[in-house]
Order: C-alpha cells, then sequence, then structure tokens
C-alpha cells in the first residue's frame, strides 16, 4: 500500500511539473566576482613596481619634465591601457611615477611598459620606451614628436650641477637630444644643417619647401623639425 502512495505522489509531481522546475541561480555575485578579481589582477600589473622615494629634496629645481605637480595621462603595459591615471616623468632616472590608493608614490616597473601619454594645458604627449635591443643609440623613453616612414624622437635628461646656487646648492638643469629614425639607422640631429644632411637624398626639394613656407629650425624648439620631416615623408619613395 504504502509503495502505491509513492508511486502516486511521484506521478503527480511530474505531471505538474513542480519536482522538475528548474531553481532560477543568480549569477550575479560570480560576475562581481570575476569582475573584482580581474580589476585586482589588473592594478596588480600596473602597480607591479617598488615605492618611490625622493632622494633629490636638496637639490635646487626638480627632476621631473614638465611640473612636480601630477598631470593626467594614460599607460600602456604589456600590451593593455589603463586611462585616468596621475602620472609623472622622473627624467633624471628615466622612471614613471603613479600615486596609488593607499597615497604612496609607485614607480612603476618601465620594463613593462610600452608607452605613456601625458596631458598639459590641453595638449597631450606621447612616449616611447625604447628597448635596448632595438635602437642601440637610444635607450628608455622618449617623446614622439613625429611618427610615419620616419620619425623625430626627442630623449629628454636632467642632470644636477653640484654648488651651482650660491656655491651653496646643487641645481637640476635639463638637456634633450632629438633623434631622426629611419628604420634601424637613428641620426643625432641639432640644427638644419644637421638635418639636411640627414636628408640628403630630398635636399634641394626640402629648401625649397622650407623657403616657400618660411619653415625657420630652432634650436631651442624641437618641434619646428616636423614639418619637414612631415613633408619629407610625403615625398620620399
Amino acid at each position: 500500500m504504502s509503495k502505491n502512495i509513492f508511486l502516486y505522489i511521484f506521478l503527480y509531481a511530474i505531471i505538474n511539473g513542480s519536482a522538475l522546475k528548474a531553481v532560477p541561480v543568480s549569477v550575479e555575485p560570480l560576475a562581481v566576482y570575476l569582475s573584482q578579481k580581474d580589476s585586482l589582477k589588473e592594478s596588480q600589473i600596473l602597480y607591479n613596481g617598488r615605492i618611490w622615494r625622493n632622494l633629490y629634496s636638496a637639490v635646487k629645481g626638480d627632476q621631473f619634465l614638465f611640473s612636480k605637480d601630477f598631470l593626467p595621462g594614460t599607460v600602456s603595459m604589456n600590451g593593455k591601457t589603463y586611462t585616468n591615471l596621475n602620472l609623472n616623468y622622473d627624467i633624471y632616472n628615466d622612471e614613471i611615477l603613479t600615486p596609488n590608493v593607499h597615497g604612496e608614490i609607485i614607480q612603476l616597473n618601465k620594463e613593462m611598459v610600452d608607452s605613456f601619454t601625458l596631458v598639459l594645458d590641453a595638449k597631450t604627449y606621447r612616449f616611447f620606451n625604447i628597448q635596448k635591443d632595438s635602437l642601440n643609440t637610444i635607450k628608455g623613453f622618449v617623446k614622439v614628436l613625429y611618427y610615419g616612414k620616419s620619425s623625430l624622437y626627442v630623449k629628454y635628461k636632467k642632470e644636477i650641477q653640484p654648488l651651482a646656487v650660491e656655491d651653496k646648492y646643487d641645481l637640476f638643469f635639463r638637456t634633450y637630444r632629438v633623434y631622426f629614425v629611419k628604420g634601424s639607422d637613428v641620426k643625432l640631429i641639432s640644427n638644419k644643417r644637421e638635418l639636411l644632411k640627414v636628408l640628403y637624398d630630398y635636399k634641394t626639394q626640402i629648401k625649397d619647401f622650407m623657403k616657400k613656407n618660411s619653415l625657420k629650425i630652432s634650436k631651442k624648439d624641437p618641434e619646428s623639425y616636423i614639418p619637414v620631416i612631415r613633408y619629407y615623408d610625403s615625398i620620399i619613395k
């Protein structure tokens, strides 16, 4: 008798579908967990560096390219770009700095940094990380002035001049070098004569172009080279 009752209850459950209805399972907690896990992993990649300490507070001036204040920017590391960051570029040590959520300043692992940008006065400046094996003449971060068939880079650096202020204090001073790159060929240029020497194969056309457009090459303004290099790229085969 008990077996018949059990069979009846089982068949009733199948007919009404109550025993086989799937219970909805929320996937939201899992999605949130995975998202948090991904974010944590990305943060670990971004902040894969060491805590920065200012070792030059006694030196007049600072070791940064534009300003001692952090600037808006982006960083590309191992092919992934991180946006909405606060960055600074220490050109004395050729290092990128950013604050983390704990208020510490992190010196990024530059071996992992492909490129970065800084925004100043509504203008975006791009920088590439040139690995030691790609161009023997240049190594580290360079500002990209122009990138096309040929390229134009600026390598900034700061040095310390001992006792330069009142014979008491050391002083930071900035230097830079401009490089013309075409394929694996790298040339250092610092004036009009050197630029025309590098572009010798189209020297006549370039001189005419500069004269027609009243272009002046200034050693103090690396960006003055850009129109000439852009024109050169437009006429080379």
